[in-house]
């Protein structure tokens, strides 16, 4: 299986990947999308790192670096909550920098995952959770075939108020 896409490619996390994802993860303005509610040090994400060798049936989840055509780390792709029994996982994707958004990579690493997830993992279904108001990323998973298929009412907090939040699935 080849993890190449035409923009884009998926690899695993480099020790040397440390600079980037504590850029990333200390992020305030993705914590929102990414439920983050407080910083990350230095050393959990060595720990991170360094545990991220064990495969996804013992850490129940799986983060790949998305590259561009340079090679450089423009994002990562998760996936979480890996359920083999019911051979499902959810999706978390994010390109760090605004840049480099609506240029088609993140399309292109959703579809590397979609099938890497479909023919090497067996996967039977994949889903998302995306807050109502984040139509960019509704519409890049609808564009690969998931469906709308719940809404969880004031889900997520944001300052004082509370917003709905999407499910997202994709069957096999």
């Amino acid at each position: 299986m080849k993890l190449k896409g035409k923009l884009s490619s998926l690899r695993a996390i480099e020790p040397s990947d440390i600079d980037v994802l504590y850029q990333w993860e200390n992020d305030t303005e993705t914590w929102s999308v990414s439920n983050t509610q407080s910083p990350f040090s230095r050393f959990v994400l060595e720990q991170y790192i360094a545990s991220s060798h064990q495969d996804i049936y013992s850490l129940k989840q799986l983060r790949l670096i998305i590259c561009n055509e340079q090679n450089k780390a423009i994002g990562s792709i998760d996936l979480f909550d890996f359920d083999p029994h019911h051979s499902r996982a959810g999706i978390g994707i994010l390109i760090a920098e605004k840049n480099d958004r609506k240029k088609g990579y993140a399309s292109d690493a959703l579809s590397l995952l979609i099938e890497y997830c479909f023919s090497v993992l067996n996967l039977h279904q994949l889903y998302c959770n995306i807050k109502i108001d984040n139509e960019a990323s509704v519409l890049l998973f609808q564009k690969h075939g998931f469906k709308i298929t719940g809404l969880k009412k004031e889900w997520v907090r944001e300052g004082d108020s509370f917003k709905d939040e999407l499910l997202l699935q994709r069957i096999r």
